[in-house]
């Protein structure tokens, strides 16, 4: 077991998995994605999370989507790797094959599905790190595994090196300045905000980076409030952000009542992505749906209000 040598910050975007019409990974879009986000000045990129539909695809297609990745960044940036799965065992069978296929490091959630206690968490995070080595991360996004991982728990396998830092996706602001606070003490712990409306407001509570699924259609606009941030000019970094927030409207586009929030927002994210002419189509993994004609077209109004250029 490895801790993190250095601090992940910056914009490390939850890379999209571009599908072809029958379903299967699209590689020539998803290297198209990575050189998209590379040219976008990203600090790191995040595959298999929950913007690259990891939840739907069969471990076959997470092995092909981690090749591509990897060798596609070639290096140029950290490459982190989701291992999201419900249990223990499951999640270091994938931690070792992103291990094996080239991962930087690993991102692992709490498990889900079984009913689970604190201390079976924690021993869920150290069984992982203790089967790779390499940097693990972990994932607070308890909309989708129904665990909120607190400060009391993260801080202390941080400080025993078990952990290297954290996306959280919790929207507990509270929480996530707490954990900010706690981690000043631990260098070469990162905190991440996965909060993508409020990176402003995150960076200035103390967040490292972000992990903004927005990103993958904008990443200019969020390296830009990085560093806006970083150089402390908040007034800069607020006129970005508030931009994004306007753009990513894009995900009210799907007609309620026929899409779940997630297939609004992936479904968004791909199509916004298919008219910058950066991937092919649209199609997301069942039983989602995909955005329809209608739907393009209010997304599209929303990319020219932004200034992001269509094909």
């Amino acid at each position: 077991m490895t801790a993190a040598p250095s601090t992940y910050s910056g914009v490390i975007p939850p890379v999209v998995t571009p599908l072809t019409e029958d379903g299967e990974l699209d590689r020539v879009s998803l290297e198209r994605v990575v050189g998209h986000l590379l040219d976008g000045g990203v600090s790191g990129l995040f595959a298999l999370g929950s913007s690259g539909e990891t939840a739907y695809l069969t471990p076959r297609q997470q092995d092909e989507v981690i090749k591509v990745i990897t060798t596609a960044s070639a290096g140029q940036v950290p490459v982190l790797v989701g291992a999201i799965e419900t249990t223990t065992n499951r999640a270091v069978e994938r931690a070792r094959a992103a291990a094996a296929l080239g991962a930087d490091a690993v991102v692992a959630t709490a498990p889900f599905y079984t009913r689970t206690h604190a201390t079976e968490i924690d021993r869920h995070f150290r069984d992982i790190a203790g089967a790779v080595d390499l940097p693990l991360l972990a994932y607070d996004v308890p909309v989708c595994v129904h665990s909120k991982l607190d400060p009391e728990l993260l801080l202390p396998l941080a400080a025993e090196g078990v952990l290297a830092g954290v996306k959280d996706s919790s929207g507990d602001d509270g929480s996530f300045r707490r954990l900010a606070l706690g981690a000043r003490d631990l260098p070469g712990f990162s905190v991440l905000t996965g909060h993508e409306l409020v990176v402003d407001a995150m960076m200035l509570g103390g967040a490292d980076g972000s992990v903004p699924g927005l990103g993958n259609v904008d990443p200019h606009g969020y390296v830009r409030l990085h560093e806006a941030a970083v150089r402390g000019d908040w007034a800069d970094a607020q006129v970005e952000q508030d931009r994004l927030v306007a753009l990513f409207d894009i995900v009210t586009a799907a007609v309620p009542g026929t899409a779940s929030a997630t297939a609004a927002g992936l479904g968004a994210f791909k199509t916004a992505l298919m008219l910058l002419g950066v991937i092919a189509t649209n199609v997301v993994s069942p039983p989602m749906r995909r955005l329809d004609a209608a739907e393009t077209t209010v997304i599209a109004a929303h990319l020219d209000r932004a200034g992001l250029t269509r094909v």
